[in-house]
């Protein structure tokens, strides 16, 4: 059993509270590899905020949940070099699919997990979230619970439509699961095609899509059951398309990439949304910056001479979005 007060990071209890008291959203960035961690640790530190490092089931497996505690461990000592004397720093399970999963990494030194039975039947739903977060209680772990789906593909997550989250099942669910902050679906989709090119307009002076807006009437309806609560959003990259102009100019193929507007997440961090999932953005940060240096420079093999800029993309969008998006700057 590793706890991960040893490891020097935080839960989401007060990272919430302090984050809906103050009108701002928590970034919780997806991270991969080394260089996406160092890019998130940069870019908190140098602005001061709060920070959550999201670990889905396949970025588990793929790092090595062993390994992962240390780059946890080493991303506090990382920030605290960097002069962040305090580090806010919170290592998450995104969407955990299952009690045994969640368990280990409750046991392996996470300090917030997410179960999202929010596929399975309700009273299922609700009896899977309540048997982790007693588990998770006991060791002071925070855990995000999901009411209804999301569409869209990340990792092992997939479904091919959205249901949004019913405003009158969310205070039976809070109570009886006890979850400390609660994902919902307005409309938020996962991956880099998050709408069809029919569910969104043409703007007639670019030729780019235009997405629909988010079910905010939906959002005021569950704040309104449950004031105060922390709401969590998921499928939340914006898809920059200067990154994916990149993508395909040297070389790839993202017709139609569309994420959501930047100025609904603003709206939203401003809300009772305290967390704001991103993850699709900085997969493209990172695949335009090695695509550039390999067109540019064929010869090169050096994985420092393109994962080097790579990370430093990453880094600028992680700070536009902290300071530009969710105002989290300042807050840690």
């Amino acid at each position: 059993m590793v706890s991960y007060k040893d490891l020097g990071l935080v839960n989401t209890r007060e990272m919430f509270k302090k984050a809906i008291n103050g009108g701002y959203a928590i970034p919780a960035f997806n991270f991969n590899n080394m260089e996406q961690l160092q890019a998130i640790i940069k870019a908190s530190a140098e602005t001061k905020s709060p920070v959550i490092l999201q670990v889905s089931k396949g970025a588990r497996n793929y790092a090595n949940q062993t390994l992962l505690r240390y780059m946890a461990q080493g991303a506090v000592e990382y920030a605290k070099e960097l002069g962040w004397e305090n580090p806010q720093i919170c290592l998450h399970l995104d969407h955990g699919d299952s009690f045994e999963l969640c368990k280990s990494c409750v046991d392996f030194g996470f300090s917030s997990v997410m179960i999202d039975a929010s596929a399975l039947p309700y009273e299922e739903n609700i009896a899977l979230t309540k048997k982790v977060v007693e588990y998770a209680h006991q060791y002071d772990v925070t855990v995000e619970a999901e009411l209804g789906v999301l569409a869209g593909v990340e990792d092992e997550v997939a479904s091919e439509v959205s249901h949004y989250t019913k405003p009158e099942e969310v205070v039976d669910f809070a109570t009886r699961t006890g979850c400390d902050s609660l994902a919902i679906s307005i409309g938020t989709s996962h991956g880099a095609y998050k709408f069809t090119p029919e569910q969104c307009t043409r703007d007639p002076k670019t030729g780019r899509l235009v997405p629909p807006p988010l079910a905010f009437d939906v959002l005021d309806a569950i704040m309104e059951q449950l004031p105060g609560f922390p709401i969590v959003l998921h499928g939340s990259s914006s898809v920059p398309q200067e990154y994916v102009d990149m993508i395909n100019q040297y070389g790839g193929k993202l017709p139609d990439a569309v994420g959501i507007p930047e100025e609904q997440l603003r709206k939203a961090a401003k809300s009772a949304v305290c967390k704001i999932n991103i993850d699709s953005d900085s997969r493209l940060a990172f695949t335009a910056a090695v695509r550039k240096v390999f067109a540019e420079k064929p010869a090169e093999f050096d994985p420092r001479k393109y994962c080097g800029p790579a990370r430093d993309l990453m880094t600028e969008l992680y700070k536009h979005k902290i300071i530009n998006v969710l105002g989290s700057d300042g807050k840690a």
